[in-house]
């Protein structure tokens, strides 16, 4: 199965990095956040991806077009006047990756539509290029095959932001806690597998997934949740990036499963 990531938007909420690059190559750890993802599900053997790109798209191609190149071994011999290369080892992982340009402006669900000839009539996985996740890939996809539907969403609680109030009906507190994660509503954390029976809800490029063809499957019965209890992060500022970059440093970042140790820059 092919793994469609979306990558295209301006990640306006973390400027400081994003003016200079597409938010999913945005690096923790010296490495993107989408390489992250794409390590996650090869990790579980699914190692062909689709890349939505958009604003900077040349970035992203430019990145992966020097990926082989910065991870090889390799000697440039000039002594016959020429440029004649030599591949001596390759740490690159086996991966075939497809960099789409799926339009500046273009909304989600247009840039997913603009991919289908790439993916074809077949199921596919689809996930946003700024959030990792220790969720089991192959238990996500059984759970997709055992209900039928045409789509399916990891769902995930996000813990509130602020301490939680108990209120009397005279307006006194009658209690204060610190927030936990049971106070979160569960919320689209991507991370899903999709028929390819989606392309017919997708119109055009101003289609936003999460709004109509979303909500049309759910008014049909087409949708369903994959409720996932462990890690999920999102970045979307410069705090949540420290945080995911702290995680990965002390080795306790629970997305990494994979053996490689995380390179320096590229």
């Amino acid at each position: 199965m092919k793994v469609v990531l979306l990558a295209g938007g301006f990640g306006t909420r973390i400027s400081e990095e994003s003016q200079f690059k597409p938010k999913p190559m945005i690096e923790i750890g010296g490495m993107p956040i989408l390489w992250h993802i794409m390590k996650e599900y090869a990790y579980y053997g699914y190692t062909e991806f689709i890349i939505c790109a958009g604003y900077r798209q040349e970035y992203i191609k430019e990145w992966f077009a020097n990926y082989f190149l910065h991870n090889s071994d390799v000697t440039f011999d000039y002594r016959d006047g020429k440029n004649k290369m030599t591949v001596h080892t390759s740490h690159c992982e086996p991966w075939k990756v497809t960099v789409v340009d799926t339009g500046y402006n273009t909304m989600t669900g247009g840039r997913i539509k603009r991919i289908q000839q790439y993916v074809g009539n077949e199921p596919f996985f689809m996930t946003y290029g700024d959030g990792v996740c220790d969720v089991n890939i192959n238990d996500l996809l059984a759970f997709h095959k055992s209900h039928g539907k045409i789509a399916t969403l990891t769902a995930v609680k996000v813990k509130q932001e602020k301490g939680v109030l108990n209120i009397g009906g005279d307006n006194a507190v009658k209690s204060f806690r610190e927030k936990n994660i049971a106070d979160g509503a569960p919320i689209n954390a991507g991370y899903m597998v999709l028929q390819p029976e989606i392309f017919n809800y997708l119109k055009d490029d101003t289609t936003i997934f999460e709004k109509e063809p979303l909500e049309q499957l759910v008014e049909k019965g087409e949708l369903m949740s994959y409720i996932h209890t462990g890690f999920w992060q999102c970045m979307d500022n410069i705090r949540e990036k420290t945080m995911l970059e702290k995680l990965l440093a002390s080795g306790e970042a629970p997305w990494k499963k994979w053996t490689r140790e995380v390179p320096n820059k590229i």
